[in-house]
C-alpha cells in the first residue's frame, strides 16, 4: 500500500509480511522496518512512526538499513588501491557516518518481490555517490520464519573496488516502557574498539574485562555511563552463529541474536529526543530503545588490523542476521 511520498513525489510503499508468530511492516524508504509484532505480546518491538513524514525529518534511522558503509569514517577520508577518496561529511561537518546525508537509509528502494512471509528490496548506487567509487547494487530480504525468527539477508555487488558494510538499524524495546531500564543483554564479545572524543576508532581493540562494555554475562544495558561502541565478536566475517541476546525482565520477551558479522555496534539511545509521537502514540525520549547493529568494525578501511570492509568486482557481499523472539 502507499504509505507516503518522497520530496520528489515518488511513492513510498509499505508491505506486510508475517510468519512464525511475527508480523512486520516494511517501507520502501530506507528498507525501514516500520513495525514488528510478536504474537502474544502487546505492542511493537521496535521504535517507529505511524505516518511517513517524521521519517524524513526526525528519524535517527529507525528501522533502516544504513550504508553503503555503516558507522563512522574518520574525516570521511580513505585510500583504496592507492587512490584517495573523500566522502560526504555528514557528521558534525568533520566525519562520515552511515553512508552520508543521502545514504541508503534515506533513499527509496525498489520493491523487487513480495511473498506472504518475505520481501526483497533493491537499491542501485552510482559511482561517486556520497564520494564512494563504483556502481553498486544492493539487496535486502526480510523474512518472518518459523520459531519467531526475523531473518535479514543483505547482498551487494560492484563494478569497481569500493567500501561495503551495511547494517540494520532498528531500535529495540521489548516491553513498551518509556526506557529500556528493565532490559538485560548478553553479547559474546571479549573486546571493544576504543574511540576518541568524536567516537572515531583509535585503532585499538581493548579487552572488555572489568569495563562498562563487558556483556559476556547478562547484565542491564543502562548504566551511569552511556554506550555507543562497537563490541568485537570476531576478526573476520563468520558463518551464521549466535552472538548474544536481549531480554526484558518486565515483559518476559527475549530476543536471541545471530549474525555473520564481526562486530556489534551497541547504542543505548541516550541521545534520543524525538518530537513526533511514535507507534501507539508513544513519546521517544532518552534510552527509549537500544540499537544493536551487526556490521564490520567502524572505520575499518583506515585501520589495517580491523576486519575488511572492501568489496571488489566479481565478489558478492553477503550478510545474514537473525533476531529470534520468544516470550516466557
Amino acid at each position: 500500500m502507499r504509505f507516503g511520498e518522497m520530496p520528489d513525489g515518488s511513492p513510498v510503499q509499505r508491505h506486510r509480511i508475517e510468519g512464525g508468530g511475527l508480523v512486520a511492516h516494511v517501507l520502501s524508504y530506507g528498507a525501514v522496518v516500520q513495525d514488528l509484532r510478536l504474537e502474544g505480546h502487546d505492542g511493537p518491538l521496535v521504535l517507529g512512526f505511524e505516518e511517513f513524514a517524521p521519517y524524513l525529518t526526525d528519524s535517527p534511522y529507525f528501522g533502516a538499513v544504513v550504508g553503503r558503509c555503516a558507522n563512522r569514517i574518520g574525516g570521511g577520508r580513505f585510500e583504496l588501491d592507492g587512490v584517495a577518496h573523500q566522502l560526504d561529511l555528514n557528521l558534525n561537518g568533520r566525519h562520515h557516518s552511515h553512508g552520508g546525508s543521502k545514504g541508503v537509509g534515506k533513499r527509496n528502494w525498489i520493491v523487487e518481490s513480495v511473498a506472504a512471509n518475505s520481501l526483497t528490496l533493491r537499491i542501485d548506487l552510482a559511482d561517486g555517490e556520497m564520494g564512494y567509487p563504483g556502481n553498486t547494487t544492493a539487496r535486502c530480504t526480510y523474512s518472518c520464519l518459523e520459531g519467531g525468527v526475523f531473518d535479514i539477508r543483505l547482498e551487494a555487488e560492484t563494478d569497481a573496488p569500493t567500501l561495503c558494510n551495511f547494517a540494520h538499524h532498528s531500535y529495540w524495546n521489548l516491553d513498551g516502557g518509556a526506557t529500556t531500564e528493565d532490559h538485560v543483554m548478553q553479547v559474546d564479545a571479549d573486546r571493544m574498539t576504543v574511540v576518541d572524543a568524536d567516537f572515531i576508532p583509535t585503532g585499538e581493540a581493548r579487552d572488555v574485562t572489568g569495563t562498562r562494555y563487558d556483556f559476556r554475562t547478562e547484565r542491564p544495558i543502562r548504566d551511569e555511563v552511556f554506550i555507543d561502541h562497537n563490541l568485537c565478536l570476531s576478526d573476520t566475517r563468520q558463518p551464521l552463529r549466535r552472538i548474544g541476546h536481549l531480554r526484558s525482565l518486565k515483559s518476559g520477551v527475549e530476543m536471541q541474536m545471530r549474525s555473520t558479522e564481526p562486530g556489534l555496534q551497541v547504542y543505548d539511545g541516550y541521545k534520543l529526543a524525538v518530537g513526533p509521537r511514535g507507534l501507539g502514540g508513544r513519546s521517544y525520549g532518552a534510552s527509549a530503545g537500544v540499537a544493536l547493529e551487526p556490521q564490520v568494525w567502524p572505520d575499518a578501511i583506515n585501520n589495517d588490523s580491523f576486519p575488511s570492509a572492501v568489496l571488489r568486482p566479481g565478489e558478492t557481499y553477503r550478510q545474514q542476521t537473525q533476531f529470534s523472539f520468544n516470550k516466557e
